[in-house]
């Protein structure tokens, strides 16, 4: 496999100049964009309004510690992926370009999972939650916030699957690519073997190196003493 990125894994040739605009445009940013916001919203809401005199008000501190544990690594992810993103063209070695991809492909299917689960964790508990009891927040002040961070752990699902749908697309257009360049020939290298001489048709390679026309009889002289 050769060393140098040309366009591989969805980017073109190392050491073009970074464009901005391209860059926001790209649907991978986007969607990081949107869930770098609301991992934002979900560790923001629970850490703000999720407690209420040290004790979780879903009446189960795991959802909360849950909840603003994947919102702040998915938060840091993001963050992180974005700089990828913007650097990813300007890396020259196929095989880093590689390890990049599966990184990503691998972290996004992960945190679609756990947020997932994170959604379903935190909507039982808030479902198995009594807002009359003591440890809730007077006139049920963290009931808005605690709903939208379960709101938006849902819209996480969505936008970390799409991101993870991206990733194996780049990752199988970047294996596949590796492959024709490695193994199909070049239709416009010349062959290294000379045609015969005298072939006549359009394949030179039709043409055996022997005729196989009979020669015709030659009579017979006899020998002079």
């Amino acid at each position: 496999m050769s060393s140098t990125g040309g366009g591989a894994y969805g980017a073109g040739m190392a050491g073009k100049e970074f464009d901005p605009i391209e860059y926001i445009k790209r649907p991978q940013v986007i969607l990081r964009i949107a869930s770098w916001v609301f991992a934002i919203i979900v560790f923001g809401c629970l850490s703000s309004e999720g407690w209420f005199n040290h004790q979780c008000q879903m009446n189960n501190s795991g959802a909360c510690s849950y909840g603003v544990a994947i919102g702040v690594l998915a938060f840091l992810l993001c963050t992180g992926f974005l700089v990828l993103d913007a650097l990813f063209p300007n890396i020259s070695s196929v095989q880093h370009r590689k390890y990049a991809v599966i990184a990503d492909l691998s972290l996004s299917g992960l945190w679609t999972f756990l947020w997932f689960v994170g959604f379903c964790y935190m909507t039982d508990a808030w479902r198995r939650t009594d807002v009359t009891k003591d440890y809730f927040a007077p006139d049920m002040h963290g009931k808005d916030n605690i709903q939208a961070a379960i709101a938006f752990s849902f819209f996480s699902i969505i936008t970390w699957a799409v991101i993870t749908f991206f990733a194996v697309k780049r990752y199988r257009e970047g294996v596949q690519g590796s492959f024709a360049s490695g193994y199909e020939p070049d239709p416009a290298q010349s062959s290294p073997y000379s045609s015969f001489p005298g072939s006549e048709t359009g394949d030179p390679y039709q043409q055996p190196p022997f005729s196989s026309q009979p020669k015709e009889p030659t009579e017979y002289q006899p020998p002079t003493y």
